[in-house]
């Protein structure tokens, strides 16, 4: 996948076909929409082009922090495995702020990404102030010369999937209903660093420990079932993200995973923390025995869990 990132200079010069929005957790609503753009390469032979932003407007706002269902790395690395061949990630500046709509079609899409197809949701807005729909597109296609295709939302019991429904969720700690609007549970990976060394030889309860990733969004704090991906093998684990106020209780946030079943060094190695089931909030216990006897318990929650969605391994 050729990726144009902060550049407006770019040209695509092979026909493609194209689609726009922000794509923050490739929800089941937009792999509808990308997977009908994959439908036009099979058919017609035109390369497949998301265009984006290069970061959420909300970023310009400031004091606002922009806290996305998914980071730049994240929609690069699902774009190129569901198959696109073009993603641009256009610089939000003042100047593209307030670009006509009718002068991004022409100019953009037309000109520098030579889109023969375009396709779009029925809420679709570009240009200045989202002024741009789907009727402006079709009444630029023929002129323009390229086949516009809009495509009903994706639905879930009667509400349109969009990714303030899945943020409203996330906010909200159910998991289940997140990985059910995504198709795919969501997830954290990162580099296993040093922690503080008291889950192993203090509490019985050694994890591994990655930063959140800048810009994601987090849960809401607490202990999850989760399911880890680790050297290749995914393993049940307990996940804890937050400030771990019975040993710490202080900045930074961490995320912290206790593997079932794997009993190795992990430091320096990258792990996949997929969040399954909101277990319980996190809280302080008065002593560390009570807060090893939760551990335990949530072990014990953690290898009964269910998941048949998402196969666990011991």
């Amino acid at each position: 996948m050729k990726c144009f990132v902060g550049e407006t200079d770019f040209r695509i010069t092979e026909p493609s076909a194209v689609t726009i929005g922000k794509f923050d957790g490739r929800h089941k609503g937009h792999q509808k929409l990308l997977n009908e753009l994959l439908e036009w390469k099979k058919r017609k032979g035109y390369a497949a082009a998301v265009f984006t932003f290069d970061m959420s407007p909300m970023v310009r706002v400031p004091s606002i922090p922009v806290q996305g269902i998914s980071t730049a790395s994240e929609r690069r690395r699902e774009m190129e495995q569901m198959g696109i061949d073009y993603l641009v990630e256009y610089p939000f500046t003042r100047r593209t702020a307030q670009m006509p709509p009718e002068e991004f079609v022409r100019e953009i899409l037309a000109d520098r990404m030579n889109a023969r197809a375009v396709v779009v949701g029925t809420d679709c807005g570009f240009g200045r102030n989202r002024e741009g729909n789907a009727d402006l597109l079709r009444r630029l296609s023929a002129e323009l010369g390229f086949e516009l295709e809009v495509i009903e939302k994706e639905q879930d019991g009667g509400r349109d999937i969009s990714s303030s429904y899945v943020k409203e969720e996330l906010d909200a700690g159910n998991m289940e209903k997140v990985s059910s609007l995504l198709g795919h549970p969501y997830s954290f990976e990162g580099t296993v660093v040093h922690g503080n060394h008291m889950g192993g030889p203090l509490l019985g309860f050694p994890t591994a420990n990655i930063a959140p990733q800048e810009g994601k969004a987090l849960p809401p704090f607490g202990v999850y079932i989760s399911r880890v991906k680790a050297e290749d093998r995914y393993y049940r684990g307990v996940t804890n993200i937050g400030c771990k106020p019975t040993v710490e209780g202080r900045w930074p946030v961490g995320i912290e995973t206790h593997i079932l079943g794997l009993d190795r060094d992990l430091y320096g190695k990258r792990i996949l923390v997929e969040l399954l089931h909101f277990q319980r909030p996190e809280r302080k216990f008065s002593s560390l025995d009570l807060l090893k006897r939760q551990l335990a318990r949530d072990r014990e929650a953690a290898a009964a869990f269910n998941a048949e969605s998402y196969p666990l391994s011991l």
